[in-house]
């Protein structure tokens, strides 16, 4: 029964709480409106023009600019090639603490003096035919290269560059004419790690024998005033070890003993020939940025030569004795245990072994 209120028949359809209160959840706002893809014509447009009943809307414009997905597409990119670029940059072994400098290079360099007259050849091939080196290797064919397998931290690779970093480091002080004849260093400078390049410019531009600054521990070189080649041809034989010392460093030993054919400066063909030999224990070390940069780190090296006098001095050049020369009588300088910078003077004898037979 209606109210008091109410029409009699209860509230018509269309006014407020008729049957359109079902509706009421359904609000079409004047976005929903824009965004519709249909639009209707008026009466009028399809009495005037025929038309059907609806037409497309052209889709809504949108605000000129770079969308939002886009530029979070371009930051991801710009971050990617960002950390491609810092992991090209570092190397993946490379540890992020500072990297230890190297070590100077300790040297040692024992003349060793003939017991009588140096033996000499008209000609090198006959001197070498007949002396222990006969079966030598000539130049870097002398040199060979061990068997080579991974460490616990060094791949094959690395280790097959250490060695033959080592190798070339030795062809080119030892065998290399431009270097034995006193004059070029820059071959061998170049193959030193930078952090020992210091120690290697002072030792030619003050050689000193404190077992630190001695060109002869860095190469072999001869006093072109006493001594020149009467053969480039030089006989070698030796080994290679290497060997992982820790986590970042490998170790290569090298001993070899290198022969050389000599007369005396300028004396042509004519001249006696006579041989000269060196013996020399090197020990290298070689870390990551070394094995990349083809270079190596020179700690120790130990070197035998002779025939030499015990008096000349052997810091700068080699003052080898010829075919014929015998050693000064007189013993190695004098050393003082006063003096903190300098070396203990050595000298050793040649045994008759070590020279040619007669």
């Amino acid at each position: 029964m209606a109210g008091p209120a109410d029409p009699p028949e209860g509230t018509p359809e269309g006014a407020p709480g008729g049957g359109e209160d079902e509706y009421r959840s359904v609000v079409f706002d004047e976005s929903f409106v824009r965004a519709a893809r249909l639009q209707e014509f008026s009466a009028e447009e399809r009495i005037t023009d025929h038309a059907p009943a609806v037409r497309d809307r052209p889709p809504p414009r949108r605000a000129a600019g770079p969308s939002r997905q886009a530029l979070v597409l371009v930051v991801l990119i710009a971050v990617a090639f960002g950390t491609a670029l810092y992991m090209g940059v570092r190397h993946p072994y490379q540890s992020p603490a500072a990297r230890e400098p190297a070590d100077p290079l300790r040297m040692t360099v024992v003349p060793l003096a003939p017991r009588g007259t140096v033996p000499g050849a008209a000609d090198a091939a006959r001197l070498y035919a007949r002396s222990p080196a006969a079966a030598f290797a000539t130049g870097a064919e002398g040199i060979t290269l061990p068997a080579s397998r991974r460490t616990a931290h060094f791949s094959d690779g690395q280790v097959v560059s250490a060695l033959t970093t080592a190798k070339d480091y030795i062809v080119r002080s030892a065998l290399d004419p431009r270097v034995l004849t006193g004059g070029d260093t820059r071959p061998v400078r170049v193959l030193l790690d930078p952090d020992q390049l210091a120690q290697f410019d002072r030792s030619f531009a003050r050689p000193t024998g404190d077992g630190r600054h001695a060109p002869t521990g860095w190469l072999v070189r001869f006093d072109p005033s006493r001594a020149e080649l009467a053969d480039d041809r030089v006989r070698v034989r030796g080994t290679l070890q290497a060997a992982e010392t820790d986590a970042d460093a490998l170790e290569v030993t090298a001993d070899h003993t290198s022969v050389y054919a000599l007369r005396p400066p300028g004396a042509g063909d004519g001249a006696e020939v006579s041989l000269f030999t060196v013996r020399r224990e090197l020990h290298f070390r070689f870390d990551h940025d070394d094995l990349r940069a083809h270079q190596a780190q020179l700690v120790l090296a130990h070197v035998q030569a002779g025939p030499l006098s015990c008096s000349e001095d052997t810091t700068g050049h080699l003052r080898p004795l010829l075919a014929g020369q015998s050693a000064d009588p007189d013993g190695p300088a004098g050393t003082d245990p006063y003096a903190g910078d300098v070396a203990p003077a050595l000298c050793g004898s040649l045994a008759g072994a070590a020279q040619p037979r007669p």
